[in-house]
């Protein structure tokens, strides 16, 4: 695979896959033209229950599974009374939607009624299988693996059912076998290594399911974005086992510069700069690969560390060497800021917007540009427009609250946009809602406590974000010594953001107050090696 084909962004999205919500935009012309043709034969014969199925289909594809259940069970009410055999796809589909909303009781009821009319129908006895297993039902799941089995005895899903059900009971040397016979049938697919992976970290094996990820990047491209995202999930909870896997990989292909990208992906993914900026140099260096994206990579990593020369460096080598370099510019917006040069940062700014007008880097670039040259009215006409293409982001609305306020002296509308941020859909414990800062700034401390305790109570920090966040939250709160203490358990997770730790002034989502307390120094000093 080439690197050209995964980018920093790529690597975001991927770990971001990981809690993702359901994707129901039906932006695509296709979806348009048919979702128009079902709505103007549901307008004719509402009852028609092939036409609501066929909807339903639709909805289930873009995720929409509440609508896509509404259609089959208003379909199932229009059938006529006894002919199952016309139900067979609306049980079918419904059986998948239960399923994808964990509701596996009723997904087991419909798949048996699908069965009933085609008993050996392979594909229905393996989502039973599937939902049996989910169940805790493993000999009833395993009966149906072997089903499938007779039916093919070649059947890779049906020895990964088994596997996984061997390793709930506890037949761990079995497991393993049954993954490596599918995997021996084709060995040279991503798939397959993919379904080893998973039956791998299911006993405890994550040594193994890394190399199986590993080992599904290198046999073709079919699955490198799902073993991608599995490594960057993994990551999250694993990030030693994760990096000794690619390390590993790396010492068996030292030419590969794919390897060395994931790498370093990962570990910027983690804060882990300097780590990063060794990898992506050892690709140019040694002529691994050429591609504008890793001067950006390396852009940013030189930002996030406070070396902003040589990030304007690459960011400027970055934009020169491609004309798909919108983000680039705003990296470049970004350091310019940094550096102090406002009319630069603006500048490039509006460059990324020319390329990529409702781009909300580029609106959050050219409104914080705007902002430092005094000029609040432009940054809050940009940040409105970034509110339109993306009113569920939450950094968004509290810089719309902070330049309204402190800047436009605004506050009724200042306070909306606060208020927008606590209505937004985030979990309560997800710090990256912003929900406490929303509070703090609307004057409700009590609350906005309760939700910063919460959230290091539950989160998994697993990289010193949250406890970044909850130093950047405590600073503001006018608690120094709280402050301190979740700083320096940030600085022990490696949370490198040196640009963020001494820099950063943006909203009131920084720890600006906290920078002339001596401690603050003396802690970034006991962390250098973080940052140098």
């Amino acid at each position: 695979m080439d690197i050209r084909s995964i980018t920093i962004s790529l690597l975001i999205s991927l770990a971001a896959a990981v809690t993702a919500s359901a994707q129901t935009s039906y932006d695509d012309p296709m979806s348009q033209a048919l979702m128009k043709a079902f709505d103007e034969l549901l307008e004719e014969d509402p009852r028609d229950p092939e036409t609501l199925v066929r909807r339903a289909g639709l909805y289930y594809a873009h995720q929409d599974y509440i609508k896509a259940l509404d259609d089959i069970n208003t379909a199932m009410k229009y059938y006529e009374p006894g002919d199952e055999e016309v139900r067979y796809p609306a049980y079918q589909l419904r059986a998948k939607i239960y399923q994808k909303q964990k509701k596996y009781d009723d997904a087991l009821n419909d798949l048996n009624a699908v069965l009933k009319v085609s008993p050996q129908d392979y594909g229905t006895i393996y989502q039973r299988a599937n939902v049996l297993y989910e169940l805790g039902r493993y000999p009833e799941a395993n009966s149906d693996y072997y089903m499938m089995l007779r039916l093919n005895p070649r059947s890779q899903d049906a020895m990964l059912g088994q596997a996984k059900v061997a390793v709930k009971q506890n037949n761990l040397g079995t497991a393993n076998d049954l993954a490596d016979r599918a995997v021996a049938l084709t060995p040279n697919s991503s798939e397959i290594f993919i379904g080893r992976a998973a039956v791998r970290d299911l006993m405890g094996n994550r040594q193994g399911a890394v190399e199986d990820y590993i080992s599904a990047i290198s046999v073709d491209n079919e699955s490198t974005a799902r073993a991608l995202s599995h490594l960057v999930a993994m990551s999250r909870t694993d990030y030693p086992t994760v990096m000794a896997g690619l390390s590993s990989a790396i010492s068996k292909a030292p030419r590969n510069g794919m390897f060395y990208f994931i790498r370093a992906m990962i570990a910027q993914g983690h804060c882990n700069y300097l780590a990063a900026i060794a990898d992506y140099d050892k690709i140019i260096n040694e002529n691994l690969d050429s591609y504008p994206g890793l001067n950006g990579a390396l852009a940013e990593c030189y930002y996030y560390l406070g070396r902003y020369d040589r990030a304007l460096l690459n960011a400027d080598y970055a934009i020169s060497a491609t004309d798909d370099n919108a983000f680039y510019y705003v990296l470049k917006s970004r350091i310019k800021r940094a550096m102090g040069d406002n009319e630069a940062a603006l500048e490039a700014a509006d460059k990324a917007l020319e390329k990529t007008p409702e781009s909300i880097d580029a609106l959050e670039a050219k409104a914080l540009a705007e902002v430092a040259l005094s000029q609040p009215a432009g940054a809050s006409i940009a940040l409105s427009e970034a509110a339109m293409v993306n009113p569920e982001n939450p950094y968004i609305q509290i810089l719309r609250g902070w330049v309204l306020g402190d800047f436009r002296k605004q506050a009724t509308n200042s306070q909306r946009a606060y208020d927008m941020v606590l209505d937004m859909d985030f979990d309560f414990d997800n710090v990256q809602s912003l929900r406490g800062f929303a509070l703090l700034a609307l004057g409700r401390k009590d609350q906005a406590d309760k939700w910063m305790e919460r959230v290091l109570d539950t989160a998994d920090d697993y990289d010193g974000m949250v406890n970044y966040y909850a130093a950047c939250y405590y600073s503001q709160a006018g608690m120094p010594e709280r402050a301190l203490r979740c700083m320096e358990a940030s600085l022990e997770k490696g949370y490198a953001n040196y640009h963020n730790w001494t820099k950063a002034t943006e909203a009131n989502v920084n720890c600006a107050p906290l920078r002339s307390n001596p401690e603050f120094t003396k802690l970034l000093d006991k962390y250098v090696h973080l940052f140098k």
